[in-house]
């Protein structure tokens, strides 16, 4: 055997060479350790310590008890005060837009569960370099006192998490968060004024998170008088920064306008600007039902905590009474096929039998959950909003059917606008929504995101780059709605991207497509006619002309009758179409000619910018038009058509 030696020349001390030699016997030395005394001392130097000197300088080993004397229990909200990025306060920004987002959802949810029309308030005030307060009132039925502290001062508290219905908030955690957040960042606590009718006078809580225990911590309580009937009002001050533009409360609160045209929203910026959202529409939001969960979308350990949480004595009456749409029948094949009875006593259930009836609800026929517990905006409601928030030129809208995602029920709807004063030298805009909800983060990693880009977008004459959004004058709106969102983290900024989301969503964005591809064929149709138009009149004073130096005709018999013709070659020039994009006088139906698509006809120098003034009028509309304006149009179209270019 060999070892390897470390040996300096004496010619260049400072090099070393690497020799090998035999290994000596332990005790012994080798003939060129004898000779160099430098690989003696290096030896010496790189040798291990002594072993009284190791053991005076090792720590003693820590036993299993000193162990578990460090192990205590983790609160959440002590978990989220340290790990507050997860729920959407990773920057001063974005901050600011989650408290709003939080205060704003909460209390729409309120005024929609009391079937009122929502009224907001919002105010965000600038108190320092980087310190807002964010004050949110709403026209709400208001918080009985023994409830508001646990509900804005405790973290996982509310009544949302176990109901399967569609509702904007599902974790209890946002509201809360968010006066964590202003605690610890300025050390104020939220504020809460709530008043239940004009009979009582209004509750007044200040608030503090104890994120040891979470827990609320009452500052201050009482009594104070208001000049408003019933609803909540809540200030957070906190550490935050305010941007305008993409991903800001601006677009949030122009985008919840448009997903939710029955509410009127004021809105105060910190450059004290206000912004007024009227609504658009009276109409609330379908009333929705809870429904109990599906046995397609639960798992095996979900259905064994079920039965040792149930009243139920037998397992035909836990079957048909903790699952929707568990008919006696069902019952029957899902018990004969796991080897038990629907008389069965629950608690004779172990954990085989459990297993067996988990596997006979996979592989039974079972009807789809019932929809009535989703409450989506509609393809009316839809146009409504896009077309008070956007001056586009073509508004068309669909909606699919309901489908199912591991048990739980959702819908899809897309609405599009195109042309207009819309930007064309930029990407389309896509507005993502989930439960009326705009999404404004984590953009690419959304399944809508996914479907969009997956739509072939030039067959529908618009241009596409690969890999990326379509370009032009497009804003391309999708809503998802659902009982359970299967947002990606707690800070519910991008859907899930499961195969039957996906597919949903690229085939309602197929159907609207398909729409506009009908629109921009037809306009570019009708261009087309209208140039050959000017071509023909630009040259029939000339035709009309020669033909009277060699006929002797009439000069301007000639010319009205050319110009006759050249108008009734090119009669597409002169299509006129009405608010649902159908041609009017056309016998046959038109394809755009349904409630779900609207055209309308911009006025020059419309401004930019969203909810201005009403400088539009939509061509033709659904009352009876009356026989003036008829003959009017007519003679007008004649005028037109015996009219020469100069």
């Amino acid at each position: 055997m060999h070892a390897r030696r470390i040996t300096r020349t004496p010619d260049a001390p400072d090099q070393m060479v690497l020799s090998f030699s035999a290994s000596a016997p332990p005790g012994r030395s080798t003939q060129a350790e004898a000779q160099d005394p430098t690989v003696k001392n290096l030896e010496a130097k790189s040798s291990p310590a002594p072993a009284k000197r190791r053991a005076g300088k090792a720590k003693s080993p820590v036993t299993a008890e000193q162990m578990a004397s460090q192990q205590r229990e983790i609160s959440i909200s002590e978990f989220f005060a340290k790990n507050r990025h997860l729920l959407g306060f990773d920057n001063k920004r974005k901050a600011l837009l989650t408290t709003v987002k939080e205060a704003v959802d909460n209390s729409l949810d309120a005024c929609e569960e009391a079937r009122l029309l929502p009224e907001l308030r919002v105010s965000v005030t600038q108190t320092a370099e980087d310190r807002f307060r964010v004050t949110v009132r709403d026209n709400g039925p208001g918080i009985v006192k023994s409830q508001i502290p646990n509900i804005f001062g405790k973290l996982l508290y509310g009544s949302k998490f176990h109901r399967l219905k569609m509702c904007r908030g599902q974790q209890g955690i946002g509201i809360s968060a968010a006066g964590m957040y202003g605690l610890i960042t300025t050390g104020k606590p939220i504020s809460i004024v709530s008043r239940t009718s004009k009979r009582v006078r209004a509750h007044h809580y200040e608030l503090a998170i104890d994120t040891k225990k979470n827990r609320p911590d009452i500052m201050h309580e009482d009594e104070i008088e208001v000049d408003w009937a019933h609803g909540t009002e809540v200030t957070i001050d906190l550490v935050a920064a305010y941007v305008k533009g993409r991903q800001s409360i601006d677009e949030y609160l122009d985008q919840t306008a448009i997903a939710n045209p029955h509410a009127s929203l004021y809105y105060i910026n910190p450059a004290g600007e206000h912004i007024d959202y009227p609504r658009a529409s009276t109409d609330l939001p379908e009333e929705t039902l809870e429904i109990k969960p599906h046995p397609h979308g639960i798992e095996l350990g979900t259905l064994m905590k079920m039965l040792k949480e149930t009243d139920s004595q037998q397992i035909g009456a836990f079957l048909q009474k903790e699952f929707s749409r568990v008919s006696p029948t069902v019952c029957r094949n899902v018990c004969a096929q796991a080897g038990v009875t629907p008389r069965t006593w629950v608690k004779q259930v172990d954990s085989h039998a459990a297993e067996r009836v988990y596997q006979a609800f996979q592989s039974a026929r079972i009807m789809a959950p019932s929809t009535d517990c989703l409450s989506p905006i509609g393809t009316q409601q839809i146009l409504a909003g896009l077309l008070k928030g956007l001056k586009a030129e073509f508004y068309t809208a669909s909606s699919r059917s309901p489908s199912v995602y591991r048990g739980n029920p959702f819908q899809v709807e897309v609405g599009i606008a195109y042309g207009g004063d819309l930007p064309g030298d930029q990407q389309a805009r896509l507005i993502r929504f989930a439960n009326r909800v705009p999404l404004l983060y984590q953009q690419s990693h959304c399944a809508v995101y996914k479907s969009v880009l997956e739509a072939n977008w030039r067959s529908y004459g618009v241009q596409q780059s690969s890999g990326a959004l379509p370009s032009g004058p497009l804003v391309v709106m999708v809503h998802f709605a659902s009982v359970w969102v299967p947002f990606t983290s707690e800070s519910k900024e991008a859907i899930a991207d499961y195969d039957e989301i996906r597919k949903e969503v690229g085939l309602a964005i197929r159907e609207s497509a398909r729409k506009l591809q009908i629109f921009i064929r037809r306009r570019k149709r009708t261009e087309r006619e209208g140039e050959r138009r000017s071509v023909f009149f630009r040259y029939i004073p000339e035709v009309a002309a020669a033909l009277n130096s060699i006929t002797g005709q009439s000069a301007k018999r000639l010319k009205d009758e050319l110009s006759a013709i050249a108008t009734r070659r090119t009669e597409l020039a002169d299509r006129e179409l009405d608010e649902h994009g159908q041609i009017i006088k056309k016998k046959r139906k038109d394809v755009l000619a349904d409630d779900n698509t609207l055209i309308v006809e911009r006025a020059p120098g419309a401004a930019d910018g969203l909810f201005d003034g009403d400088d539009h009028r939509v061509i033709g509309a659904k009352k009876k038009r009356n026989d003036s304006a008829s003959k009017a149009r007519k003679g007008s179209r004649r005028a037109r058509t015996q009219r020469a270019p100069k």
